[in-house]
């Protein structure tokens, strides 16, 4: 391993977890300067992944053997504008939030705090109830799946009649 590529390993090291600690924080801002840069760091990971710099990989042109892989590149580029809409759409979030509260902080949600407060007993026994299977017994399910599918055919079983010629002859 060469001492180039050690380089870019670390620089990528130190970008990903740089944008960890800012994606961990509390502003806006900061969480998408974090993605911004875990973003940077990961293209410098495909970058040094690639292999060493080539010849450009047109056909015809240039030996193979000599050519740069053309996928790291487009990998890079494709990850660059999905980087620039995210980063646009969350920094619009962040000025709005800026405009509105005078603030980019990210504030808990009242229904997180009551969750968070939530004994381990009434977690298990919501878990139970949510994953037991039971059904009503008053419903009976299989019966309005099978009126939803008469509807969706536009015939009603009981007379054998289409339903568009019920509504022509109630128009007035």
């Amino acid at each position: 391993m060469s001492v180039a590529s050690l380089t870019m390993l670390v620089i990528a090291g130190v970008l990903v977890a740089t944008g960890v600690y800012l994606l961990l924080e509390r502003t806006l801002s900061r969480i998408f300067i974090g993605l911004s840069l875990i973003t940077h760091g990961v293209n410098v990971l495909i970058l040094s992944g690639g292999g060493a710099a080539g010849r450009p990989p047109l056909l015809g042109s240039e030996d193979p053997t000599a050519m740069a892989d053309p996928l790291p590149q487009a990998m890079i580029l494709t990850s660059i504008v999905l980087s620039l809409g995210t980063t646009a759409f969350g920094l619009a979030l962040a000025y709005r939030s800026w405009r509105l509260l005078g603030h980019d902080e990210v504030v808990d949600d009242v229904e997180d705090r009551l969750l968070a407060r939530r004994t381990e007993a009434e977690i298990t026994e919501a878990q139970d109830v949510a994953s037991s299977g039971d059904e009503d017994e008053d419903i009976n399910y299989d019966e309005d799946s099978q009126s939803d599918e008469d509807d969706a055919d536009g015939t009603d079983d009981a007379n054998g009649v289409d339903g568009a010629d019920d509504a022509e002859e109630a128009r007035p």
